[in-house]
């Protein structure tokens, strides 16, 4: 028997799908469901290795704990890496099968992995009684509908109904789901159950006139308001201000457990990856995590992180352009402390080889550590346990990077020489007693009477956050109501929202029979009591946080640049939009 599921989309990108699935996800186990996620496509330079070798995205990991499953390639089979504004690696079942521009992606390659995307959601429903679905982006992108595999694609493919997510704290929610629900065909709408109100703020019978009439012009009932929760720092895609770490600086900095704090500094390079690694730290009291794209920014810091990359070439060259290899090479050179993690650790060594990632042949690194990398064509993916300053560790690896360690002491898999380390290793400070012993470690260097705190349990606080969702989704939706969705499908005779769209000959999802009938009766009444009518369906599409957008989702993982160097540059701007924008009609 297959178990039943629900598709959490979203009206925009970051709207909180992935924190609303874990969240139903933590809910349901709760109550004794056998409970995964599912993302079909995702879009991340945020990802973690699974126990097999796979390469998943890390919400998907994140998700699969709220599940209190262990993760599994099944449960993201399509991860887009961007490398670039117009490229990005494509990793299939957890493996790399090489770079694809935007077009060549969605010129066939996407449609042709339909059936794997569906291959893996069957096995995980023949295996659980609910499989909670992750869209991406908006479901109502009209130039990708075609070759959507992650929204109603997926939908149309696996009957599932369809829950749209909106992030009131922006803004314009009610416009985003009546235009995110007209915006597809009647076929689509036929699956769209109705809506999640996601971070609201103040007195919910404020509220209720709006759902009313996003009732009576949609005819969908909102099934739950969300409050905006402090603190819920949980592994999402990309973006700075997720994470524990990004919750952390929201909020009061906890005192420290010694006479004074410890201020760590992370580089934002370009193309930043697992900058989730920092999470932990920003979790010890007393440690004051910021991201800083300055040389002047790392003068007061105790302990400057260089972090992982998804282009270790191009992340040197934006560390010298601005300043901070130069910085970076004086704290070495001082005894302050530096750790480089990943990318960071190969811009830390003597000369990278690179053939692969940027074929840029051989360029001179940083040259504070005495390592040597060459990249190779096969990627590492791997879960190594080990001991670094005399306490155990676990981590994760994911590089093309091969090191050549030619000196210094032994740390992990790479080496310290003095107050700078590097290693490989992702999520080695969520090891509570080893990271307790690097931050000594660092404090002694830096010369803090900084002690860290003896009890905190990284473990402990990923799962309360994970409960806090659990308990946003019980108290505040109603949980009867996505239950019966999640068992028996979208409700019978949704009404059709003008103006729709067209279904186009070969759309994704829509080969089975019962999903391609006509628009549903009755049409709603506006408030007025007035029909809408059902003109001739109009255009359809999708988002997907597909290769188009790789420009975009690389420009989140240069974190502040993109904002100080438009800032700088009003100018080249002007440019862009000459060439851009028809001046004549304007």
């Amino acid at each position: 028997m297959r178990g039943g599921g629900l598709l959490v989309a979203g009206t925009t990108s970051d709207a909180g799908k992935s924190v609303v699935t874990a969240g139903i996800c933590r809910w349901l186990v709760r109550r004794g469901v056998k409970v995964a996620p599912f993302k079909a496509q995702n879009m991340s330079l945020n990802s973690f290795v699974t126990r097999e070798g796979a390469e998943i995205g890390r919400a998907q990991a994140m998700q699969a704990q709220a599940a209190r499953v262990e993760p599994t390639a099944l449960m993201n089979p399509v991860l887009l890496k961007p490398g670039s504004d117009r490229s990005s690696q494509v990793v299939l079942m957890g493996k790399p099968v090489g770079e694809m521009s935007a077009r060549g992606y969605h010129g066939g390659r996407q449609e042709a992995l339909l059936g794997t995307v569906t291959d893996c959601l069957e096995e995980l429903r023949s295996t659980y009684d609910a499989v909670i679905c992750e869209g991406a982006g908006s479901p109502a992108e009209i130039n990708l509908r075609r070759t959507d595999i992650v929204n109603m694609g997926i939908a149309r493919a696996a009957r599932f109904p369809v829950l749209v997510v909106g992030d009131i704290d922006r803004g314009g929610v009610f416009a985003s789901f009546f235009g995110t629900t007209a915006l597809l065909s009647a076929e689509d709408q036929s699956l769209v159950a109705g809506y999640l109100v996601n971070k609201f703020r103040g007195d919910v019978s404020l509220l209720e006139p709006g759902l009313d009439m996003l009732y009576g012009l949609t005819g969908r009932r909102t099934y739950g308001v969300l409050p905006y929760a402090h603190g819920l720092g949980i592994d999402e895609e990309d973006g700075l201000r997720v994470s524990l770490r990004g919750a952390v600086r929201e909020s009061v900095v906890a005192p420290p457990h010694g006479e004074d704090v410890l201020r760590v500094a992370v580089c934002a390079v370009p193309l930043m990856s697992n900058f989730t690694d920092v999470d932990a730290l920003a979790a010890e009291p007393g440690v004051v995590v910021r991201f800083v794209d300055r040389a002047e920014e790392l003068a007061d810091a105790d302990l400057v992180i260089v972090p992982g990359t998804r282009g270790t070439v191009k992340a040197l060259a934006w560390l010298r352009e601005r300043g901070l290899a130069e910085a970076l090479v004086r704290r070495a050179a001082e005894g302050r402390p530096v750790l480089g993690i990943c990318g960071g650790f190969q811009v830390l060594g003597e000369r990278i080889e690179d053939e692969v990632e940027s074929r840029a042949g051989v360029v001179d690194g940083l040259g504070v550590l005495p390592v040597r990398i060459r990249f190779d064509r096969d990627k590492t993916l791997a879960r190594p346990v080990g001991s670094a300053l005399g306490e155990p560790v676990e981590g994760y690896e994911i590089h093309h990077g091969v090191a050549d360690v030619r000196g210094g002491e032994p740390f992990l898999d790479g080496c310290r020489v003095g107050a700078v380390w590097g290693t490989h290793w992702h999520g080695s400070l969520e090891s509570d007693a080893f990271r307790r012993r690097f931050l000594v470690e660092v404090a002694r260097a830096a010369g803090r009477r900084f002690v860290p705190a003896p009890d905190t349990s990284f473990g402990v606080l990923r799962e309360e956050q994970l409960d806090r969702l659990g308990d946003l989704v019980e108290e505040h939706a109603d949980t009867d109501a996505l239950w019966g969705l999640i068992e028996g499908g979208a409700p019978a005779g949704l009404p059709f929202v003008p103006p729709g769209a067209p279904s186009v000959p070969g759309d994704v999802g829509a080969g089975a029979p019962e999903s391609r009938g006509a628009a549903p009766d009755p049409a709603p009444q506006s408030p007025e009591g007035l029909e809408m009518a059902r003109p001739e369906a109009q255009g359809e599409a999708r988002k997907n946080e597909g290769l188009e957008i790789a420009g975009s989702a690389g420009s989140r993982g240069q974190g502040l640049e993109s904002a100080r160097s438009a800032e700088a540059a009003p100018h080249g701007l002007g440019q862009e939009a000459e060439q851009h924008v028809d001046q004549e009609a304007l």
